[in-house]
């Protein structure tokens, strides 16, 4: 596990690493970025030594714990693993696990069989950053869980959560969401996209006027970071954003502390 900067969680621990890009919100993926400048191929999945899978069973002080920030917890290619995966995160109640997969419509073949209605430590979440990827929110709000979260991140239009289908709001499966800016950089494979402050502005306006849903915005993204001359290199210093922006809410109070 390893203490991280991401502004929501504690620790990231990941069972494997790797993944396979699903669309424009991948386009400058981070864990790629960071792989290539190491050498490395973020195409290629692998599985983690035992000492890096199984050390979250030693951590006894709670943390909430973000997995699998280097991969996708649903990913194809890591079903042989993830059973595993499954009994180290069940032995470790002390815990929140965040999940977070552009792959909902791979969970519910493959929870564990004692899942029932959902663990309390674990909450289960699915990443929108244009409006066309609200159907991985229609088919995680099918899934029984704890908590239900969605990251909109990378933010790369105005994506409008209040929603209907079927005739109901999408949103009111959710307890959670965050907003975040593209990380990049300034030119090449992984150049950072525009990004508008009318967006975060117009989608947390909507969530605290029009729902009980907790909002937690974690950076602007380096558009906005240059735009603004934001110093953060991620646009993501809380006292850097304009008022209406300075929310950092979770979905369960008391749990400051886990951080």
């Amino acid at each position: 596990m390893i203490l991280t900067y991401i502004q929501w969680c504690k620790l990231t621990h990941n069972f494997w690493h790797g993944c396979r890009k699903l669309g424009i919100e991948c386009a400058a993926c981070y864990m790629y970025r960071n792989k290539k400048k190491v050498g490395q191929n973020g195409s290629i999945i692998h599985r983690l030594s035992d000492a890096t899978f199984y050390k979250p069973l030693f951590e006894k002080d709670p943390a909430i714990i973000f997995t699998c920030s280097y991969s996708d917890f649903f990913l194809e290619q890591a079903d042989e693993w993830r059973e595993d995966a499954w009994d180290v995160i069940r032995k470790t109640p002390q815990h929140i696990w965040l999940i977070l997969t552009k792959r909902p419509e791979r969970i519910k073949e493959h929870l564990p069989p004692d899942w029932g209605n959902g663990w309390d430590n674990v909450w289960l979440g699915t990443s929108i950053g244009i409006q066309s990827s609200m159907h991985r929110a229609i088919t995680l709000a099918t899934i029984p869980a704890k908590v239900r979260f969605i990251s909109a991140e990378p933010l790369l239009e105005e994506i409008d959560f209040l929603v209907e289908n079927d005739g109901k709001r999408i949103i009111d499966n959710y307890q959670w969401l965050i907003l975040g800016g593209e990380s990049g950089d300034k030119s090449g494979p992984y150049k950072y996209r525009p990004s508008e402050l009318a967006w975060y502005e117009k989608i947390v306006k909507d969530l605290k006027e029009k729902t009980n849903v907790a909002v937690f915005v974690k950076q602007l993204g380096c558009h906005l970071r240059d735009t603004m001359h934001l110093k953060h290199h991620h646009g993501g210093d809380i006292n850097e954003f304009p008022e209406s922006l300075q929310i950092r809410e979770f979905p369960i109070d008391g749990i400051e502390h886990m951080l």
